[in-house]
């Protein structure tokens, strides 16, 4: 099975606190992502995506790196694959401060090529971080289900 991986880099003017922040705390990412990301964020812990109107458990995962407000690695996976950690990808969320802006470099590997989770993912992490980006600047998020079924 060939593997392959997306990467998108934003830059965002705010503090790797806010963002380290935004990525973690549920009553943020609902605000911009639809979704509660749900963790103690330790290494080896268990960290589910729920979707805010359903409460349905749409991506589950461990923590892998966990080093605030620089670094956050995940494992991502669908509820249904959980338990085939081969199937598992991973979420990397690399924070740099430049000047009075951070990069963020989101880097998704461990893809199975030509999956649904990965034509998912392309699409999805754009507009994801777009809002978020968005929201951290204005306070504003944008609508990340426009333009298409919702779920």
């Amino acid at each position: 099975m060939d593997k392959t991986k997306f990467v998108y880099v934003t830059y965002i003017r705010t503090t790797p606190e806010k963002v380290f922040e935004a990525l973690t705390k549920g009553e943020l990412t609902r605000q911009y992502w639809m979704h509660d990301n749900v963790s103690d964020w330790k290494v080896g812990s268990p960290w589910k995506h729920v979707d805010k109107a359903s409460a349905q458990v749409r991506i589950v995962g461990e923590v892998l790196e966990s080093a605030p407000p620089r670094r956050l690695v995940i494992s991502w996976a669908s509820p249904a694959d959980a338990a085939s950690k081969h199937k598992h990808s991973r979420v990397a969320f690399d924070i740099e401060r430049v000047e009075d802006m951070v990069r963020l470099t989101v880097t998704h590997d461990e893809l199975e090529a030509g999956s649904e989770m990965e034509r998912g993912i392309t699409n999805g992490w754009p507009r994801v971080l777009s809002s978020l980006k968005s929201f951290l600047e204005t306070g504003k998020p944008l609508n990340v289900f426009a333009g298409k079924e919702k779920r």
